[in-house]
């Protein structure tokens, strides 16, 4: 089990690359723990999971040992208490093994923070032990067929009959589809009311559509989730009728967090390629490290790394912090470190030339995960509406 005051620092990274800079003894052990789980368990294998569509139970279970089920949950029924700062660390370097599959390992942890933050204890003690324990595998459901960006307009109705809730719908591009063991679905209770209820699997009316094919993230499937006349008791409401926008949006907000972690994970592999690559290909007669032009752009790439890195960081310490700069700060870290961190990966793509769009060399593997960090968790477009709305705010609310 990861432990923030026990584990022994051993760095194995190096590189100006891997971002250790100001950290504390015992983030570093963090970091230096996430890191040598990624590389024994999750890098050697990436690129097969990858090809073969293969989700990695068995791996991510293995990582419950170290306390991944459950990351930013308190200490009660098995969290290991991190902040976001350090769950951030986490989740970064697991991104360096596998970009895709640490993205389901944030939403897991993101289904386990609204449990262990909005239920109730007989909820919590139903459901974050199997949670944390990677025993059970959890979904979110926010975006629908007809209503995407647009949260606030899902479709999706959960109608009270007696004991019961009977959920018609569907949500599209649920992360881990089939292979999860619980859903936690944003539906409509009333007419101007969204609220949350934990949907378990197998439940009679509950149905998956094809596993996607998709540009990147194979290593889990994303699916369609439908709810036809699917009965659910009361018990399994979270947070009470009407809280469900909130209890989004706040999943979100850290959910930005974590999605922004995996571009850096991703980028700081693909720029770590990148170094090595330059310092063994040759040509016109010298190796590409000392061509300069070559070194001025992995300069440039670093530099958009780092500054990801500095916003991400940030982002995640004001969000512990409950400051309210953490409302504009967070979309602005989501946006500038993945639109960043994907030109970092394709700029190391673009420096292996041919061998770039090589998959055995993971470089194109990382370039197509970091591209779909751009969509999820809010599109940058609408990141760059929140940003553009907190900004003018004053100038809105007098016009």
């Amino acid at each position: 089990m990861l432990s923030k005051s026990t584990i022994s620092i051993k760095r194995s990274v190096s590189s100006i690359i891997n971002g250790n800079w100001n950290l504390t003894s015992e983030q570093l052990a963090i970091q230096e723990t996430a890191l040598r789980f990624s590389k024994s368990e999750i890098a050697p294998y990436a690129n097969e999971w990858d090809e073969k569509g293969y989700f990695p139970r068995d791996v991510i279970k293995k990582s419950a040992d170290l306390g991944f089920g459950g990351l930013y949950c308190r200490h009660e029924f098995g969290g290991i208490g991190c902040n976001r700062l350090e769950a951030s660390l986490v989740f970064e370097a697991l991104a360096t093994g596998c970009v895709g599959t640490t993205a389901y390992m944030t939403v897991h942890n993101m289904c386990a923070w609204v449990i262990d933050h909005f239920g109730s204890v007989a909820q919590k003690k139903k459901w974050l032990p199997e949670l944390f324990q990677f025993e059970k595998f959890a979904s979110y459901c926010l975006t629908e067929p007809q209503s995407g960006s647009d949260a606030a307009s899902l479709q999706t109705v959960a109608k009270v009959e007696g004991d019961y809730f009977i959920l018609n719908g569907s949500k599209m591009f649920i992360t881990g589809g089939d292979a999860s063991d619980l859903y936690l679905v944003m539906c409509r209770t009333g007419p101007k009311e969204i609220s949350c209820i934990a949907v378990e699997s197998p439940t009679q009316g509950l149905s998956f559509g094809r596993r996607e094919l998709k540009l990147g993230w194979n290593s889990h499937p994303t699916q369609l989730v439908s709810f036809d006349n699917v009965k659910v008791p009361k018990e399994n409401l979270i947070g009470g009728m009407g809280t469900g926008f909130k209890i989004a949006m706040q999943a979100l907000d850290g959910g930005r967090i974590n999605i922004s972690s995996c571009a850096l994970g991703g980028a700081w592999f693909a720029l770590a390629k990148a170094q090595e690559y330059m310092q063994e290909r040759m040509q016109f007669g010298k190796k590409l490290v000392d061509h300069q032009y070559l070194r001025f752009k992995m300069a440039e790439a670093l530099t958009k790394l780092t500054g990801s890195r500095i916003m991400v960081r940030h982002a995640a310490e004001l969000l512990d912090n409950h400051n309210p700069a953490r409302i504009t700060m967070g979309p602005m870290a989501k946006l500038f470190s993945t639109d960043n961190c994907f030109d970092v990966a394709n700029m190391a793509l673009q420096m292996h030339g041919g061998y770039g769009v090589m998959r055995s060399y993971g470089v194109e593997r990382a370039f197509r995960d970091l591209r779909i960090l751009q969509i999820v968790e809010g599109t940058n477009e609408i990141m760059r509406l929140v940003i553009a709305r907190e900004m003018f705010k004053d100038q809105d609310n007098q016009s």
